[in-house]
């Protein structure tokens, strides 16, 4: 394993997690009552359904159908209307300014990349306000600031290329002057980042808290600060 001159970030599942408060919201819209605890595991369970068979951009309906399903089951859902809980899911998903609950541990391991020394950037599906997030909950900016220093963020609102398309990924490495082989990536749903990552030529990661792609063809860690006792072993 050659270490990598840049690692790319995603941000939704790596730094950022659906707000509990507005999840419970919209399932008490739908007549369910469920408890916050559980629901960062509830993501990462619906992500994993999201696998590099899944064409997110011939069917994103179904995909996003199958996320939502997913999620709903891993929060121990039982409804004689799964319609209505996905409405009321979906309304709120459809935001992304949803995703504003700091994942645990996310800080620590930045800083941790950030000490081996390596070029660092995010590249993330959102609405063009991913970097105003990020700096204002204190993870990162590009510039000096109260998180962590990163060449660049890139949000698909902003460049009107999403992930899997390899474009975005390229946006990002040019920004940084960094080869796509001179390149790891790190997301959380295989459709989209495993499969965007691989077309840019970069070398893909999936953040697994849970250990749901074991026996996956790609690689995979616990945490950042796993992915940088991994750079600090390359």
């Amino acid at each position: 394993m050659t270490k990598p001159r840049a690692v790319l970030f995603d941000s939704g599942g790596v730094f950022l997690l659906p707000e509990h408060e507005r999840i419970v919201g919209a399932f008490s819209r739908a007549d369910v009552v469920i408890a916050s605890d559980g629901l960062d595991d509830a993501h990462y369970r619906a992500a994993a359904r999201f696998t590099t068979e899944v064409d997110v951009e011939a069917d994103w309906v179904g995909s996003w159908r199958g996320y939502l399903d997913a999620y709903v089951d891993a929060c121990g859902v039982a409804t004689d209307d799964p319609g209505d809980v996905h409405r009321h899911l979906d309304s709120e998903f459809a935001d992304a300014a949803l995703w504003l609950s700091v994942a645990p541990g996310c800080r620590e391991g930045l800083r941790a990349v950030a000490q081996t020394g390596v070029l660092l950037g995010v590249v993330s599906n959102a609405d063009g306000m991913m970097g105003t997030r990020l700096r204002e909950l204190e993870i990162l900016q590009v510039g000096p600031g109260l998180g962590v220093e990163v060449g660049c963020v890139i949000d698909s609102g902003d460049v009107g290329v999403m992930k899997p398309d390899p474009r975005i990924f390229k946006i990002a490495l040019d920004a940084l002057e960094v080869e796509p082989a001179d390149a790891w990536y790190i997301g959380d749903m295989p459709a989209f980042d495993i499969v965007g990552a691989r077309r840019a030529g970069l070398r893909p990661f999936i953040i697994d808290p849970l250990e749901l792609h074991v026996d996956a063809d790609y690689d995979r860690v616990a945490s950042l600060t796993e992915l940088a006792a991994l750079i600090e072993a390359a």
